[in-house]
């Protein structure tokens, strides 16, 4: 199953892993419900590596629900994670009965998904956006100032970012980013991006350097790690004084999306294309908190 996501349905390793703990976390759960496993035995000790295909299709819509109120109650998942936990069940079930023809009925095709409550995103406004920037230093500086203004002018992922080859920054000023299921795009770098590349790949390391190719380089001489990466964030915004705003690498692609809205006038339609949505009801979300702003802004006139 993990294998016919990673080479068919081109997923990438990051959401093949989160299927692999997602089935391993539900089997536990239900070898402890089926009384399979010692009481005495730690959760995260119980061995999945004995599942057998009859214990698989005895599970059954109930076990299914039973499982996500555990996750809700003892595991404090939120509606989100549980949703996925959702979709990685049934992707699963439907794989086995349909791909495989191993089950003949699929027991969890009408388990449903926890409704989701829909929240406008944070961002940060363009002051603050500007204040961040102000706000890098170090050993690092050049890069760290790089990486940031990447964030917050190009509305990168952070596994996006991390994956940044020499060879995607074109001479025509354009960067070719990978994104989900390793779909490119071409997003065109505006003069504070090319300024900050320029001021970077001077002082980019290149003796010892592990991955010659990549962009951003780690302290090791390897290529920068999505935790570093947070890390550089988090400092910054503390530095900043936007510390308490629980704010994230993920935030300033948040707020990027919105500054293009509402400052570079640029059309929903670009924006998803600029972000690499896949659904213009994801891109959306930036044009109701323009709408939000609107409203807040007439109710305190």
């Amino acid at each position: 199953f993990l294998n016919y996501y990673s080479v068919i349905k081109n997923c990438s390793e990051l959401t093949v892993n989160e299927y692999a703990n997602d089935l391993s976390t539900f089997f536990k759960y239900i070898k402890i419900i089926r009384g399979l496993v010692a009481k005495e035995v730690p959760f995260e000790e119980i061995v999945v590596s004995d599942i057998s295909l009859d214990l698989i299709s005895s599970v059954t819509l109930n076990d299914a629900y039973m499982y996500l109120t555990y996750c809700k109650i003892n595991r404090n998942n939120n509606e989100r994670t549980r949703s996925r936990k959702v979709s990685t069940l049934r992707a699963f079930y439907k794989y086995l009965t349909v791909q495989k023809k191993l089950i003949k009925d699929n027991p969890l095709q009408e388990l449903e998904s926890p409704r989701i409550k829909k929240s406008l995103p944070k961002y940060l406004t363009l002051e603050e956006s500007l204040s961040l920037l102000n706000s890098v230093d170090g050993k690092f500086k050049e890069r760290d100032y790089c990486i940031i203004t990447l964030f917050l002018n190009c509305g990168l992922r952070l596994s996006e970012l991390v994956s940044l080859n020499l060879s995607d920054i074109r001479s025509n000023n354009t960067l070719t980013v990978t994104g989900k299921g390793n779909k490119e795009r071409t997003i065109y770098l505006n003069d504070a991006c090319v300024d900050a590349i320029n001021a970077y790949l001077p002082v980019r390391p290149v003796d010892g350097v592990k991955d010659k190719d990549a962009l951003f380089i780690s302290r090791q001489k390897g290529r920068i790690s999505p935790k570093t990466v947070q890390y550089v964030v988090k400092t910054t915004l503390e530095k900043a004084g936007l510390a308490d705003r629980d704010l994230s690498t993920h935030k300033l692609r948040h707020t990027a999306a919105t500054l293009m809205y509402q400052h570079g006038n640029v059309d929903v339609l670009v924006l998803k294309d600029i972000l690499g949505h896949e659904n213009l009801g994801t891109t959306e979300i930036y044009t109701h908190i323009v709408d939000e702003q609107l409203k807040k802004a007439s109710e305190s006139n």
